[in-house]
């Protein structure tokens, strides 16, 4: 898959232990859906063969690898199930993010365990409240994706103005599952195996250490590089978290062209139509291919410039950026609409909610639907810069 290169033995392992799960995930996916939680024998699994350390710090055990290395693993585990890649997308960048902090907040997580897995939700509802040494924080957030899983969660905020001159600026408090609760209210389309419950907080100290100014690549403002000078610790925050977000979608789009391959081949209709004798069937299962390897050459192609730029020590421009995030949102709508398309050739026989093709379908539909997936706002940015207006998004 993808533009040919040179994989450490790490990433190959790696990899082929993701790919060794396929079966038993696609074993588990409706369990996961009935539960609206990814079974913790698969989170154990997971744990077990290393995946989530690929992009840990190794003064922390992990194995700094290739973000596109990463996500091929993500990728490979949305073959077998789009929500356990899903939570593997967000929990295992979040040891990324994690490396770019103050040291101090990197020991507090791994310290006794470098197993330690972290949640997120990056809405910015947060009241916060300088206090000395740190911030008061209180709110409720949606969206933590895996929250059950991890016992520590990375919550959005504005950062209000401080007297060093730094204004107002989106924030992330890394905060310990002593100060927030898990309010389990997932109950949706697809992707109902992520448990992507809502966080509370009530008043919990949250100390300057693990507080990060979270689009500020400074050194200043990701003091974890000191110590951490892989260069893949460069990349901006919204270059890998969007990729965490829209690369199980390519993975699920293949699972379900594999799912409608094996039942073309030999499903006969009511009427004794064979599907893989429809020409519509035929041209669908080929362009969905196409398409696939197209996006995935694409991304693949962005993340090596992105990594080059790092190594050089260089930031991407703003255009840059802006097509770059364009592109990964823009992944999930053509992945959706392929499904779409797969799923209609499969007639009255594929409306069953048991069909694999089904539960794709729902779980596309329900990826398109996160902020870092809203390809028309992402376009319009894009649009904008390229007819010579000022970027108006400071997300990216």
């Amino acid at each position: 898959m993808g533009v040919t290169r040179e994989r450490s033995e790490k990433e190959r392992e790696l990899l082929a232990s993701a790919r060794q799960l396929i079966p038993a995930l696609k074993a588990r996916a409706a369990q996961a859906d009935r539960d609206m939680k990814v079974p913790v024998e698969t989170v154990a699994d997971m744990r077990e063969a290393g995946l989530f350390r690929a992009m840990q710090p190794k003064r922390f055990g992990g194995f700094e690898m290739d973000p596109r290395g990463f996500f091929e693993i993500q990728q490979a585990l949305a073959e077998g199930c789009m929500s356990t890649a899903w939570i593997y997308g967000v929990m295992g960048v979040h040891p990324w993010q994690l490396a770019r902090f103050d040291v101090q907040a990197q020991e507090d997580v791994w310290g006794d365990n470098p197993d330690t897995l972290v949640a997120s939700t990056y809405m910015p509802v947060a009241k916060v409240t300088p206090v000395e040494g740190g911030y008061r924080i209180s709110g409720r957030w949606g969206f933590s994706s895996g929250s059950e899983h991890c016992t520590w969660t990375l919550l959005g905020g504005i950062i209000p103005p401080d007297a060093n001159g730094e204004g107002a600026e989106h924030g992330t408090f890394l905060v310990p599952i002593s100060d927030y609760r898990i309010e389990r209210n997932w109950d949706v389309l697809g992707l109902r195996g992520t448990g992507s419950h809502d966080i509370v907080v009530e008043d919990a100290f949250v100390p300057f250490h693990r507080v990060q100014r979270t689009n500020n690549t400074s050194m200043e403002a990701t003091p974890g590089r000191l110590v951490n000078t892989n260069p893949l610790y460069a990349i901006p925050f919204a270059q890998i978290f969007t990729r965490a977000v829209s690369s199980s979608c390519l993975g699920a789009l293949q699972g379900a062209i594999n799912e409608f391959r094996e039942n073309a081949a030999k499903h006969i209709g009511k009427h004794g139509a064979k599907t893989a004798e429809d020409p519509l069937a035929q041209e669908v299962v080929a362009d969905a291919t196409l398409t696939l390897d197209q996006l995935r050459l694409v991304l693949e192609r962005n993340m090596a410039h992105l990594m080059e730029l790092a190594e050089r020590n260089e930031f991407p421009d703003v255009e840059t950026r802006l097509l770059y995030r364009y592109q990964s949102a823009y992944v999930t709508n053509i992945c959706a609409d392929k499904a779409d398309q797969l799923l209609r050739c499969m007639a009255a026989s594929g409306l069953y909610n048991t069909n694999p093709v089904a539960r794709v379908f729902r779980d596309l539909h329900q990826a398109r639907g996160h902020i870092s997936n809203n390809v028309a706002a992402f376009a319009r940015t894009y649009g904008a810069v390229q007819l010579g207006l000022p970027n108006p998004d400071p997300y990216v």
